[in-house]
Formats: structure tokens, C-alpha cells, sequence
């Protein structure tokens, strides 16, 4: 039998400025789909997920949705673990790549909660996801994460790991240049950081198909040891920069 569930995504947690952050969104969806579609899935955006509206988490025997009214917004299926993270980089260099980060210069989403810079201090986590010296299409950033009523030493929630493996994905491709949502993420987290623990997050450019980008992603700890891991990919806005929906195809899960 069908469960159902309600939900908001608090307008805090944006991508752009009115829709969720991929991640975050996903990482939601991720944990309540896990009871029914295992503890890995997939989970395809299929439209933006609007902002402090209710949504509707279903059940299903092959896969659950969400659902804001009568539009579908996501799918979520049994996926695989992701199996070729990139490689780790030590913290020197992951501050190095973040003093290269191009958002500095220029950002399609400013106030993105993962990757913006033009948000009050300590209010997203302000990655910085910039290219890795003599690593071809990687970039890294250190994060040390944080959430508002877990004391340093406390994991964080899982949600906040995915949102730190989406954005660095975008980063290895050129968003300034054509800019892109994250449209399917598979996200396995052996280890939730505690707050205040130095971490590394790496991300890896894939294979690149019209409009697709496939990237890959890790988290890491200061001593380089693997925490998380993600696939995903990301869809190019059309050329006029509107959006219409995420998808990156038919959901045949």
C-alpha cells in the first residue's frame, strides 16, 4: 500500500533564486524514498521543486514520486552506487582550488545555499569549487560543515552531504559559459561528517551528450578517506535562459 507524505522545501534551501537546490531537494527525497526503494536511488528532478509550497511524497513499488499539485517534480528509484569517485586532494590544494573558484568573478545563481557568495555569512556553505592545478576537468573546495541545532561533533544531516557533492559537479564544466540544473543525482554517504570536521569535496567532469553533462563527485575527509559519493547529471538551460523542466529524459525506473 501507497504511503504519503507531506513536505516543504524552506526558501533558504534555493538553487536559483525561486526553485530548491538540486542536492538539497534530492538528499530530501533520497530519505523518504529509502524504506521503500533501498538505501540507493536515484532521484530524477523532473521539474524545479518550488519553494515553501506543499509537496507530496508517494510511494511505489518501483519507484516513489513527489508531486506539488497535480505536476509531477521528481522520481526516485532503486540506483547503483556510484563506482569511480575522483580521487582525493589534500587540503592545501583544496584551498588553493577554491582561490581559483570563477564564482568569485561571476555566478548564474548567486544565492545558490551551496555555492552562492551573495548570502548573509553562514546562512548556505559557501563552496568554492575552483579547478584542481594539474588535475584535467576537476575541481575540488574544502568544506567544514555546520547546521543550525547540531553542536560541533554531531553529524550533520545527509541532506547537506548532497547538497555538497551537487554544486562542485557544476563547476567542472563552465557554467558561466552555459549554465545548468542538476537534473539526476545517486548519492551514497558511508560516513555523515560531524559538524565543525574539516572535509574536501572533488568533483569530475564526464562525459559531455547535447545538452547532458554526466559529473562525479567525493567527499572527504582532512585525512582523505572517503565519506560520500555521487553520479549525476546536469542539463543546460535552453539558449533563450528559460527553464522548463529538469529532465534529462523518460524515467523508465
Amino acid at each position: 500500500m501507497a504511503e504519503r507524505h507531506e513536505l516543504r522545501i524552506p526558501a533558504r534551501y534555493n538553487g536559483p533564486p525561486d526553485s530548491g537546490h538540486g542536492g538539497y531537494v534530492s538528499g530530501r527525497f533520497a530519505a523518504l524514498a529509502a524504506p521503500h526503494q533501498g538505501a540507493t536511488v536515484t532521484v530524477t528532478l523532473t521539474e524545479p521543486t518550488p519553494l515553501d509550497e506543499p509537496l507530496t511524497f508517494t510511494s511505489g513499488p518501483r519507484r516513489s514520486t513527489v508531486t506539488h499539485g497535480t505536476r509531477l517534480i521528481a522520481t526516485v528509484a532503486p540506483g547503483r552506487a556510484p563506482v569511480d569517485p575522483p580521487p582525493s586532494v589534500d587540503p592545501a590544494t583544496a584551498r588553493a582550488a577554491a582561490d581559483r573558484f570563477a564564482g568569485h568573478a561571476g555566478h548564474p545563481f548567486p544565492t545558490c545555499f551551496a555555492c552562492g557568495h551573495g548570502r548573509p555569512a553562514r546562512d548556505g556553505l559557501a563552496l568554492a569549487p575552483g579547478p584542481v592545478d594539474g588535475v584535467p576537468d576537476t575541481v575540488a573546495t574544502p568544506w567544514t560543515p555546520a547546521a543550525e541545532g547540531i553542536a560541533d561533533g554531531f553529524p550533520v544531516p545527509d541532506e547537506l552531504v548532497w547538497s555538497a557533492l551537487d554544486c562542485p559537479g557544476g563547476w567542472a564544466d563552465d557554467p558561466l559559459a552555459r549554465p545548468r540544473l542538476l537534473s539526476r543525482m545517486t548519492a551514497v554517504v558511508r560516513r555523515a561528517p560531524r559538524a565543525g570536521e574539516p572535509c574536501v569535496v572533488v568533483a569530475r567532469r564526464g562525459a559531455l551528450s547535447g545538452r547532458l553533462l554526466r559529473v562525479d563527485s567525493a567527499l572527504y575527509d582532512a585525512t582523505e578517506q572517503l565519506l560520500a559519493s555521487a553520479t549525476a547529471t546536469w542539463t543546460a538551460l535552453a539558449d533563450s535562459g528559460t527553464h522548463v523542466s529538469n529532465s534529462p529524459g523518460k524515467d523508465t525506473a
